[in-house]
């Protein structure tokens, strides 16, 4: 009876696998989980068993949505990364060409097919938006619908089986394995770098988010008086703000210009360790009731200045005329959704979200001088969508041929492309084609988790025969094909580009696009400096990978 209710309605297979594959990934084994797409591929091969299917329309919309949104979220980021931070950029290329160079040796050695070769490719980089390229790629073979099910078949089940080694593998690779081949303290190492960074090594990163890193406090003026504002937060680094002033009952607005008084009543705002430090040279602190709530407005801008890309936020601090920096914190930066420290020694680009924290005039000022504010808006340009996809949809009808090897991106590279070029236009363009992070963020998940369970419930007859046939072959390809492009990063990231070990193991998670792996090593190392080489190599990697979907399926045609 159940299994003629899936037959008849498909749709009651496809939110099954959604709602039991996400419970199945959310299980954590230390620092590891499945993740949801993954359990959802698991889930949906076993209802697939049944002979429920879901119309192939549904599961091309839904990958169209997914990739035009990771395009689209990416864009910015990917650009700015394409011309600068060259050495961790190279780390992508290695794990590209490696991984590449492996799957061809695979396909000679193993005599794989085009279908399997491309799911372990898929599978050994935790890249699942590769399933998606290589599947449409697969349809332009000329084969039989026969032959095409059972190759996009083959994808799904070489890709679930590499996957679950291929993470395990980067996770202790980057936060176990790595640092011993370093012969390095891990936490140790990133304590080092937070300091060089211009961070306070005296604290843990737990301990340093419990303490707020801005603060106000008042203070009746002694030993400053007689001092000017400027010079008084030059002394200090300029991470102070004189912001008011209270003098004989009139409440003034300081400028770098004001001299202070005794009996001056101000108000100070800034990084805790400068207010602190400050303290002693001015009075005695006061409770400050009355005076108005200081760092109060919070404003998150995406960099558009070419002029401040690639500096650190302690250069653009220096650079910034005095009355232009003056009263500007920066409490956040964000990049590709992920939180980057935000020292004094941090490099900033184009693409980067900045929080800006101060008085409302002040950071007006600042996000004019940056880039834009990004308006929290719950709409979704629908017009702007659309034109994305449609213009993607054709992109991916191009194609060419070399060697006999035809290539042709297919609505998913197409849409991919797309996806980066609107991407960035919407961010040098703010005022068209909104797409709230939120609401692309519904897109990338629900989009390829939906084509996920699609293709998983149309592989389930053929994912048995695939596994009986490789056996052990397809779980060992997929650790080596982690280890060797790891090993390969780690010695020309260390020897040749001479980066720091945190910031190099982070890049190396990135290079395999790994969400658990960099959420492991940040673990290990005790602070979020890993991050920082992290988002490069994952911003890259994250757009190049799939479309190699095409070429594997391309070259394993014609050499398997």
């Amino acid at each position: 009876m159940i299994v003629e209710l899936l037959k008849s309605q498909p749709e009651i297979a496809l939110f099954v696998s959604l709602a039991l594959g996400y419970l199945i990934g959310s299980i954590r084994f230390g620092p590891i989980s499945l993740g949801g797409v993954c359990g959802t591929l698991i889930v949906a091969l076993v209802l697939g068993q049944t002979g429920a299917r879901i119309a192939p329309d549904l599961k091309n919309i839904a990958f169209a949505l997914f990739i035009f949104a990771l395009g689209f979220t990416g864009g910015p980021q990917f650009f700015a990364n394409v011309g600068r931070g060259w050495r961790y950029g190279l780390l992508s290329i290695v794990e590209i060409v490696s991984v590449m160079a492996l799957i061809m040796i695979a396909v000679v050695l193993m005599k794989l097919d085009a279908g399997t070769a491309a799911g372990l490719l898929a599978g050994a980089a935790t890249e699942s938006a590769v399933i998606g390229t290589a599947s449409e790629a697969i349809t332009r073979l000329g084969l039989s619908d026969a032959q095409t099910s059972t190759l996009q078949a083959h994808i799904v089940t070489a890709y679930s089986v590499s996957y679950l080694f291929g993470l395990i593998t980067i996770v202790l690779f980057t936060s176990q394995i790595a640092p011993l081949i370093l012969r390095i303290n891990l936490r140790e190492e990133a304590a080092r770098l937070y300091r060089k960074l211009g961070g306070d090594g005296a604290l843990d990163e737990g301990q340093r988010l419990a303490l707020p890193p801005l603060v106000g406090r008042a203070f009746k003026v002694g030993a400053a008086a007689g001092t000017e504002v400027a010079a008084f937060e030059a002394r200090f680094g300029n991470n102070i703000t004189v912001e008011h002033v209270l003098r004989d009952g009139a409440q003034l607005d300081a400028t770098a210009q004001t001299v202070l008084q005794a009996g001056d009543v101000v108000l100070i705002a800034g990084r805790r360790e400068a207010v602190i430090e400050a303290a002693g040279s001015l009075g005695e602190e006061l409770p400050g009731e009355g005076l108005f709530k200081l760092l109060a407005k919070r404003v998150d801008v995406m960099i558009t200045q070419r002029d401040v890309n690639g500096l650190t936020l302690a250069q653009m601090r220096e650079r910034a005329a005095p009355e232009a920096g003056r009263g500007i914190y920066v409490g956040a930066i964000t990049r590709l959704d992920t939180t980057v420290p935000a020292l004094p020694g941090t490099v900033v680009h184009r693409g980067d979200v900045l929080t800006l924290i101060g008085t409302p005039n002040d950071v007006a000022r600042g996000a004019k001088r940056l880039g834009y504010v990004i308006q929290q808006t719950q709409k979704t340009d629908f017009v702007y969508l659309g034109l994305g996809i449609l213009v993607g949809m054709m992109i991916g009808r191009l194609g060419l041929n070399m060697g006999g090897v035809t290539l042709v991106l297919g609505t998913g590279g197409g849409c991919l492309l797309s996806g980066l070029f609107f991407g960035w236009l919407r961010s040098h363009f703010p005022v068209v084609g909104s797409l709230p992070s939120a609401a692309a963020q519904v897109l990338k998940d629900f989009g390829l988790a939906t084509f996920i369970a699609a293709v998983g419930l149309s592989a389930g007859p053929d994912a048995i025969k695939l596994v009986r046939e490789y056996g052990l072959a397809l779980p060992l390809a997929g650790i080596l094909m982690v280890l060797i492009p790891g090993l390969l990063s780690l010695w020309i990231g260390r020897m040749f580009l001479k980066l720091e070990a945190p910031m190099l193991l982070g890049a190396i998670a990135g290079q395999q696009c790994s969400t658990p792996a960099i959420s492991a090593l940040v673990g290990v190392a005790g602070n979020s400096t890993p991050v920082i080489g992290y988002t490069i190599t994952y911003a890259l990697s994250n757009i190049l990978l799939p479309l190699m979907g095409p070429v594997v399926v391309g070259l394993a045609a014609k050499f398997g």
